[in-house]
């Protein structure tokens, strides 16, 4: 019985090693296996089958514009639209109901300017990847940045349009020049390439996170005035002086029955003198009776 118990366990744990190198990509690159293996493990890529990831394959616009916007977890959740973007509102060339679609959309409304006749199938070159990922880098938040200018030698093959990020993305180190210190802008990028730029982006983000602030409380008080109309205070507390502000940008009545109160907060400027004086801040407006008063930081609306 001991013996069936030890054969048991030993054909697991070779199983369990089988398993779990089965998938592994056999044609990566020395140096390739760390990045492509975290950005598969999250979703962000996959190879061409179980065991090839390809990496000297080239990639299209749009399996980039996939793979950062997924990589760098690029959302609109702070976006309030009108009506629901489409990809024709912003690219002649991008069908709605594409696969990529919607990464098109989110890149475009997190400002990766994206030309707006862009062909999705053609292949990306290292300029334009290297452009679109270091402005998707630089929305996740304001990086420290050494002031110095990096010789390129093949800087007049770059685009004016490009040199600005091209630069920064070799000072934050997601690549670096080749041996003879050319960056090879119109060459055309490679999957190994876009996953190791990709993943040292990824890096570099979670190396640089901030702490989110705190959110603020903000607290509702209802005084009733008649049997009709209520008034309501928003009240940040007390503050040192008079230039903490909080001013209502719109209420939205919901079917639900609540009266939804749209804030927005203001801090003392720093080149602003303000009085040395204990103040509230707050702001007041009148509801119907018959609504429930809540309230929300205000969001950017998108047309």
């Amino acid at each position: 019985m001991k013996k069936i118990a030890t054969l048991t366990l030993t054909t697991l744990l070779l199983s369990s090693l089988t398993f779990g190198t089965a998938f592994a990509f056999n044609d990566l690159d020395e140096g390739q296996t760390e990045a492509v293996t975290a950005l598969q493990d999250r979703g962000i890529v996959s190879g061409i089958d179980s065991e090839h990831f390809a990496p000297k394959g080239k990639i299209s616009y749009a399996q980039s514009v996939q793979m950062i916007v997924k990589g760098l977890d690029l959302n609109m959740d702070l976006l309030r639209f009108v009506k629901k973007p489409l990809a024709s509102d912003s690219f002649t060339n991008i069908p709605n109901d594409a696969w990529y679609a919607d990464a098109f959309i989110t890149a475009h409304y997190n400002g990766l300017e994206i030309p707006k006749d862009v062909n999705p199938n053609a292949i990306i070159t290292r300029e334009q990847f290297g452009d679109m990922l270091v402005r998707a880098l630089e929305k996740k938040g304001n990086y420290p940045l050494v002031k110095m200018f990096i010789q390129i030698k093949d800087e007049d093959q770059i685009k004016p349009e490009y040199q600005g990020t091209l630069q920064r993305m070799l000072l934050y180190k997601l690549t670096a020049l080749d041996k003879e210190g050319n960056f090879n802008p119109r060459s055309e990028l490679t999957r190994g390439e876009a996953a190791g730029w990709v993943y040292n982006a990824i890096q570099f983000a979670d190396a640089h996170a901030e702490k989110p602030a705190p959110t603020e409380e903000v607290a509702v008080t209802v005084e009733k005035i008649s049997d009709d109309v209520n008034k309501v205070t928003l009240s940040r507390g007390e503050k040192p002086n008079s230039g903490y502000g909080i001013a209502i940008n719109n209420i939205r009545f919901d079917q639900d029955g609540q009266a939804v109160i749209s804030y927005t907060l203001s801090n003392p400027q720093p080149d602003m003198m303000y009085a040395d004086v204990i103040n509230e801040a707050k702001t007041v407006t009148y509801i119907s009776s018959k609504y429930k008063a809540v309230a929300e930081p205000a969001m950017t609306i998108m047309k």
